[in-house]
């Protein structure tokens, strides 16, 4: 009579064990959702607010731990790049792109890693390689740079245009195809890109004071109305005299030299600097 219960308890315990057992792996499976989570929720913030060298420091370490997952050698890569290590973010997307799943995007930001390390000629093999039919903003403004730096200016034109009908933001790549005009000596053309870049982005200073080269190329001594800062306003007179003296109109550049040395709400060293050597130059 004992063996039909202690059969039941057999069974009784087993369910038991059983029940054990499946809540352990959904209590596993849970955790390992959280920790999914918590992964990515940090690498996020890993690139995006992080300091960029501990970001490194921490995808390293991750890559060393997980060498076969490409979201982490992305991660790493990435930066590299935002902390200006471009001889590393180089190696480190070239890894990235060597990857079974690796796509065409990943082969772009080599691009870009190639460009920021001035390896156009590998820049331009690396784009060379994406289909055609991968039509993205980054991409088409790395080839109008590409095309810029082998002075093939309709091409360049061509991909600059085409990169700022891609993106929301144009103002960056307005500014960079400025400089491009600017570069090639067709300064009306450039002063409007700069003057659409502040337009769509008021903080670009570099945009600015890019304006201001390609007025005094064209002997316009003026300041046009920008929004700007007490200092950025004296950097850029500063920028108009030292363009002034370059065209020879050096009266006209100590002038604006002394603008800029009174309206800096400091001690301005690089026009007080210019202005003393154009000054003593005119006594000798």
């Amino acid at each position: 009579m004992r063996h039909p219960i202690l059969f039941s308890l057999c069974i009784a315990a087993f369910a038991g064990l059983s029940a054990c057992d499946d809540k352990n792996q959904d209590a596993t499976r849970a955790v390992a959702g959280v920790n999914v989570i918590d992964e990515t929720n940090l690498n996020d913030v890993m690139l995006t607010v992080a300091d960029p060298n501990e970001a490194v420091t921490y995808f390293q370490r991750a890559t060393s731990e997980q060498p076969d997952r490409i979201d982490l050698h992305r991660g790493l890569a990435k930066s590299l790049v935002r902390a200006k290590r471009n001889v590393e973010a180089v190696s480190a997307w070239k890894t990235v792109t060597a990857h079974e799943n690796a796509v065409d995007e990943d082969r772009v930001d080599l691009a870009d890693a190639y460009i920021r390390n001035s390896q156009w000629e590998e820049a331009e093999t690396t784009l060379d390689a994406v289909p055609p039919t991968f039509e993205t903003f980054k991409r088409y403004r790395l080839e109008a740079m590409v095309a810029d730096s082998n002075k093939e200016w309709k091409r360049a034109d061509s991909f600059y245009e085409t990169a700022v009908g891609l993106t929301t933001k144009p103002a960056g790549v307005m500014n960079n195809w400025g400089y491009s005009k600017l570069t090639r000596g067709d300064y009306k053309e450039a002063e409007r890109l700069f003057a659409d870049a502040i337009r769509l982005d008021q903080s670009l200073f570099t945009a600015k004071n890019n304006l201001i080269l390609a007025r005094g190329a064209q002997k316009k001594y003026s300041l046009p109305v920008l929004p700007t800062t007490q200092p950025e306003r004296a950097q850029l007179l500063y920028s108009l005299g030292l363009s002034a003296v370059k065209q020879g109109d050096t009266s006209i550049g100590k002038g604006l030299l002394r603008d800029a040395i009174e309206t800096h709400p400091q001690h301005f060293e690089a026009a007080v600097r210019s202005l003393r050597a154009l000054e003593e130059n005119v006594v000798n």
